[in-house]
């Protein structure tokens, strides 16, 4: 497990914030975000769905890439999880604002999102802060939770561009993942938990 302490930020090497062909990938699926939220805006929802599959495709790419050409840096691995958590806080918090659609996500579960991504973030820092190191690892729950957001959002996309109305199934996808979320927060906190009290995952 990589670890990564904030005390020796500034003694990383140089290589350690290079920016790597895997880098400018994750930095393009960070600019995509603006696109894919206009679009949504717009109402162009096959836009906005071609745009978010090919965020989402980067989302596999580059990680890959950062291994098979050992690409790996300190930076990637910051920008990696960043680039995933605004993509999909951006575009759920832009369907609950966007009052006309046939299936609006509501504001609960965009604050469920936003609450989990938030305290995650102060946990593990606070970890650092009692304990000196902080862990960046993701979960396998984690990543799967990630995916299926980035199905569900592709699917709303999807329906909204082809007017399509399975009112029950989107229920029972908003449903499920809000229990994903749960419980791969609950995941991560027994890691936080546990690194907190025994220094290891």
């Amino acid at each position: 497990m990589r670890r990564f302490s904030f005390s020796l930020f500034n003694k990383l090497p140089t290589k350690e914030f290079r920016i790597t062909f895997s880098t400018m990938v994750t930095l393009f699926r960070i600019a995509l975000v603006p696109c894919i939220v206009s679009a949504m805006v717009l109402g162009k929802w096959g836009v906005a769905f071609s745009l978010f599959v090919t965020a989402s495709v980067t989302d596999l790419l580059d990680g890959n890439i950062a291994r098979l050409f050992n690409q790996k840096t300190f930076l990637g691995a910051c920008l990696d999880p960043l680039a995933d958590k605004l993509l999909l806080v951006s575009c759920f918090a832009t369907l609950a604002w966007t009052d006309h659609l046939p299936f609006v996500v509501p504001l609960w579960f965009v604050c469920l999102v936003l609450f989990r991504e938030l305290l995650m973030i102060f946990g593990f820092l606070y970890i650092h802060y009692t304990k000196g190191f902080l862990d960046v690892q993701p979960t396998f729950l984690g990543k799967v939770t990630t995916t299926l957001q980035m199905i569900f959002i592709m699917w709303l996309f999807a329906c909204y561009f082809y007017g399509w109305l399975p009112t029950k199934t989107y229920y029972l996808s908003l449903y499920s993942v809000t229990g994903l979320i749960v419980v791969s927060f609950i995941g991560y906190a027994q890691v936080g938990i546990g690194v907190y009290r025994n220094g290891v995952t």
